[in-house]
């Protein structure tokens, strides 16, 4: 099973790290790019723990649905999503928030396998691996930018 392993040093505290990361707005608008909607479930402001969310999206030249879950989450400090329906066979993204003394590192195990046996696995070994660590990262980046400005305020309105 493919997993990508990304971490983040966000200079920014943990609490706001790990909102901006649940925050439903937050990330459909650092999937702009690919008209990324929340269509059913939670679909404004932070998921909790046993929300499920319901992801539309152009991805890979289709239009997609990516329903998950939130199985586990310990605030400001982890969660993680798992598909409940979708393309994928499985998927689980765990996100970790570390604080540290200048802000919180971010780090992201998205676990993934595709469909399709050997198929799925040559697609894999040849695109969908690149394809979704750059829309992690892409998220990522979104996250550091907002939580390292004063835009997070607003995003959170504290």
């Amino acid at each position: 099973m493919p997993t990508i392993h990304l971490t983040t040093f966000i200079a920014a505290p943990a609490q706001v790290v790990f909102d901006l990361s649940r925050h439903v707005g937050v990330h459909k608008e650092s999937m702009s790019k690919y008209n990324e909607e929340a269509v059913a479930g939670t679909r404004f402001g932070l998921i909790e723990k046993d929300d499920t969310i319901t992801w539309q999206a152009k991805h890979l030249f289709k239009k997609r649905l990516l329903r998950v879950r939130i199985t586990a989450m310990e605030k400001n400090a982890s969660f993680i999503d798992e598909q409940a329906e979708g393309d994928f066979k499985m998927m689980r993204h765990e996100h970790y928030f570390k604080p540290c003394d200048n802000g919180t590192i971010m780090i992201d195990l998205f676990h993934f396998e595709a469909p399709y046996g050997i198929l799925g696995n040559w697609l894999n070994s040849l695109y969908l691996n690149k394809y979704l660590r750059r829309l992690l990262e892409q998220r990522n980046r979104f996250i550091k930018e907002t939580a390292e400005s004063d835009r997070w305020k607003k995003v959170l309105s504290v």
